[in-house]
């Protein structure tokens, strides 16, 4: 099982991945790791034309231990959504479109030495239901 540490750094390169992955798509980041309270944080916030984009970032080696997008729960959105309204409440721009999404990176599985491109799937408009 990977180390508290081991697991941060796979979640910033996922971040970082996401972050190139959203601007080639035309986004602006506007924000990463923007933290509301201990439990609340959002990984990125980008506006995509209108829109600013609260977006969960769940990265993995592989899918042994399921996909990625299985492991944002109906309280992990919840705490986006707290943390989103918190970011539009502070931030000197109105905005009056906001929506949830999830970006997925699943990493090389095998760790070899080759250079395998990563996964990116993009789940726009996430429900809170």
């Amino acid at each position: 099982m990977p180390s508290n540490h081991a697991n941060k750094i796979t979640g910033r390169l996922g971040e970082d991945i996401a972050c190139n992955f959203l601007e080639k798509l035309g986004y602006k980041i506007l924000a990463k790791n923007y933290r509301y309270s201990r439990f609340a944080e959002i990984d990125i916030v980008a506006k995509d034309k209108d829109t600013i984009v609260f977006t969960e970032v769940k990265t993995r080696y592989g899918t042994n231990f399921g996909h990625p997008f299985e492991a944002v729960n109906h309280k992990k959105l919840l705490n986006i959504f707290k943390a989103g309204l918190y970011y539009l409440q502070n931030n000197k721009e109105y905005y009056k479109r906001y929506r949830i999404d999830i970006v997925s990176v699943i990493l090389n599985a095998q760790n070899t030495t080759q250079d395998i491109e990563p996964v990116i799937e993009h789940l726009k408009d996430v429900s809170l239901n």
